[in-house]
């Protein structure tokens, strides 16, 4: 995914691909009422946010639908709505996902609709995100930087330090594991678990995706990502991590049980836990994702979302100033909190103060998370780029994560096979490749 100063060769690949998204020369206006848009998002709270937005406001109302989250099918129903030509006004999708959705012209340019106002708010990074050749395809809703979320109890009784870096993380394992022989430290993900792992090599200084000239350089094998994986690959060797899907039913029942004792993720699997582990309580404590160098500590992301205006619709001022109100406003915050946990970190950092009020702490013997996140996400590299076809690449380095989990190749390898059926998706996009 280009950045900002990228060649201008992608510039022109991005206005060919959505010339479709920009003809609209702005909004329809109806000759009476309100104008109405519709609005698509799995995200929680959204019907909360939709109905405070139409409560206070007259000239634009807001029809909204619920949709599955992700490969559960909300970005089938969007890709196959885009190519219908009937998408919604705003739709809801993931950082990883944006910039397939952005070459196959779903989201609509709204570099010169988002108003510097807005855009000033947002953190930088996840402006990043959502930012090719100084063009801009989506809204950031939050950024969720990785911390290590761990039971306190265990750790205090078996004497085990909390790391700070991953070699104090590698031998708070093996004390876990001698103490406890049944528990481990963390899980290896075979569901997601390629996200998970882009996230750490991010961390290492991995570029999966860059450009050069006037082609694509996709590299799941570079120096740092050997770093990572050989590191990962020894955790598992040594039984020191735990092998099993994300989000699964043994999954949460290992950290009921103790059994796993961390998790590694974006700040919103605090709530996360909250809602799905309550016997947890006074149990478990958050701390900063392990280091490389704590010299110069960094940071990736796991998680977070974004709201475009797709190419579709025929009121993209409203859309955008509907997108605007939800993303920066404190009420439309405190609406989408009021549907039930949430540690989702704002991309607006303003409205942390919101966020850190409206959450109950006592699940972690009132640590101070929110603080702490924010520490944390300014540690972001915002140099990381996704790539055109993440859903693909996700979908076979987990296939091959599995594999390794049960001892069948290796986690490089996971990300090797990723990369070398990603490279069809992307010729076929017309686009220039090299592995080098």
């Amino acid at each position: 995914m280009p950045g900002r100063g990228r060649p201008a060769v992608l510039l022109m690949i991005f206005t060919l691909l959505l010339a479709g998204c920009t003809a609209s020369s702005g909004s329809d206006t109806a000759e009476s009422g309100p104008v109405r848009l519709s609005f698509w998002s799995p995200l929680r709270g959204s019907q909360e946010m939709v109905d405070e937005y139409n409560r206070t406001h007259t000239k634009i109302q807001v029809d909204f639908e619920q949709v599955p989250s992700g490969d559960q099918g909300g970005w089938a129903k969007l890709s196959n709505a885009a190519r219908a030509g009937n998408a919604p006004d705003v739709a809801t999708i993931e950082y990883p996902q944006l910039p397939g959705f952005a070459i196959d012209g779903v989201p609509r340019d709204i570099t010169t609709l988002l108003p510097e106002s807005v855009r000033r708010r947002i953190m930088p990074q996840a402006m990043d995100l959502t930012t090719f050749d100084e063009r801009t395809y989506a809204v950031p809703v939050d950024i969720e930087p990785m911390v290590f979320l761990y039971r306190k109890d265990l750790f205090t009784e078996h004497d085990i330090p909390v790391p700070k870096t991953w070699a104090e993380f590698e031998s708070s394992a093996r004390k876990l594991k001698e103490a406890q022989p049944r528990s481990r430290i963390a899980s290896l993900f075979t569901t997601n678990g390629t996200l998970y792992m882009a996230s750490y090599c991010w961390q290492a200084g991995a570029r999966w995706y860059d450009t050069s000239g006037e082609t694509w350089r996709i590299s799941m094998d570079d120096a740092p990502t050997r770093k990572v994986t050989a590191y990962w690959q020894r955790l598992l060797d040594d039984d020191l991590v735990r092998v099993e899907p994300a989000s699964s039913q043994q999954w949460r029942a290992h950290l009921q049980s103790g059994e796993t004792a961390g998790w590694l993720a974006g700040a919103w699997a605090a709530g996360s836990m909250m809602a799905s582990t309550p016997g947890g309580k006074g149990k478990w404590a958050i701390a900063p994702l392990p280091q490389w160098d704590p010299k110069k500590p960094v940071l990736g992301t796991q998680g977070g979302s974004t709201f475009m205006v797709t190419k579709d619709s025929n009121h993209p001022e409203e859309a955008l100033e509907f997108i605007s109100w939800m993303v920066t406003s404190a009420d439309a915050l405190r609406a989408k909190l009021s549907s039930g946990i949430s540690s989702a970190y704002p991309s607006v950092p303003d409205l942390v103060p919101v966020a850190r009020k409206e959450m109950d702490t006592s699940y972690f013997s009132g640590q101070d998370i929110f603080g702490l996140f924010e520490k944390e996400a300014e540690l972001i590299d915002p140099r990381w780029k996704w790539g055109p076809r993440m859903v693909s690449t996700i979908s076979s380095g987990d296939d091959g994560l599995a594999r390794a989990g049960a001892g069948s190749g290796t986690v490089l390898d996971a990300l090797r096979e990723a990369q070398s059926k990603t490279l069809p998706d992307l010729k076929s996009l017309g686009l220039s490749v090299t592995t080098h």
